[in-house]
């Protein structure tokens, strides 16, 4: 793998998650043939955190109330 390979694979696409509730929960998912949970964080209301998709890193799952903030735009999860 070249040095712009090995960067692309680093400097992926990111988002940005900002709580809006104690407990909010982010899940990374892997890549491959079977999807596994590899990593999850709780974020407190405030906090914020900023996740990169890697060639580990194929999802996220995330429960609670927060804005997503992507390239694409800014969601908000259910407040139900």
């Amino acid at each position: 793998m070249d040095q712009v390979e090995q960067f692309e694979s680093i400097s992926g696409d990111y988002i940005t998650v900002r709580a809006l509730e104690d407990g909010v929960t982010i899940i990374g998912l892997t890549r491959g043939r079977n999807t596994k949970f590899h990593h999850s964080e709780k974020l407190d209301r405030g906090e914020v955190m900023i996740v990169q998709f890697t060639q580990h890193t194929a999802a996220m799952k995330i429960r609670g109330r927060a804005e997503i903030y992507t390239k694409h735009g800014i969601i908000l999860t259910s407040q139900e």
